[in-house]
């Protein structure tokens, strides 16, 4: 059974989106224990990857596996791999009043194989429609940042030995490829201003964390009659 803050709190469903190296899972960590610290029931995800047959998927992709189909080929994959996702862990936790927060969902195939990686946008959206089934991001926080100090981010990442092996398949792109897709997250972000919201990410993590959590309360206020953190 809910709790009476959750109760009273439809779920939710929010994604996280940007270029490599900006701080996508650590915000999302953050937001995951803040939410929960105001008893609100919150499940973690990411893409690709959610579940069993998705993160079988992820790995084939990061790892490079994948790159000698090309973008469109990507694009399949992921959708196949969203599909999933969105049927065996989305929407069974927002049915069951259990808010969902991921890292990437399906800006990211915009993104990096539409817009960046020139797929016809019919694809794409046909793509969407079927992966979806229906279930749309309630807010998207689109985190931006100069990919130059993001490429130094990565780098440091990778000195301390932090970076996961699934994380290089994209990150190897040089710094063009990494400006366009920048550009392509900024196009999402104005083509959907009700559901994105851009904030950029080159601040401390303590301060994003709490712009962050503005804007969810902005978006939902329903979240400022919880206990604070």
């Amino acid at each position: 059974m809910l709790d009476t803050v959750s109760a009273k709190t439809p779920a939710r469903f929010i994604t996280f989106e940007g270029g490599e190296g900006v701080g996508k899972s650590t915000q999302v960590k953050r937001l995951l224990g803040a939410l929960e610290q105001r008893g609100i029931s919150a499940v973690r995800t990411r893409e690709p990857g959610g579940t069993p047959k998705a993160e079988a998927v992820r790995a084939f992709i990061l790892q490079g596996r994948s790159e000698s189909w090309g973008p469109g080929g990507e694009a399949v994959l992921f959708a196949a791999a969203r599909l999933d996702h969105v049927n065996q862990l989305i929407g069974p936790s927002l049915d069951a009043g259990r808010w969902v927060v991921s890292d990437r969902f399906h800006d990211s195939t915009r993104a990096y194989q539409g817009l960046t990686g020139g797929v016809d946008d019919k694809l794409i959206r046909g793509l969407e429609t079927l992966a979806l089934n229906g279930r749309q991001p309630d807010l998207t926080i689109i985190l931006d940042m100069d990919p130059e100090v993001a490429f130094r981010r990565v780098e440091e990442r990778e000195l301390e030995g932090a970076l996961q092996q699934t994380g290089d398949r994209f990150e190897k792109e040089d710094l063009v490829w990494h400006k366009r897709l920048r550009d392509a997250f900024l196009e999402i972000a104005s083509n959907n201003a009700q559901r994105c919201v851009v904030i950029p990410a080159g601040q401390s993590e303590d301060s994003l964390e709490q712009e962050i959590w503005d804007t969810l309360t902005r978006r939902f206020p329903e979240l400022q009659d919880g206990p604070a953190a």
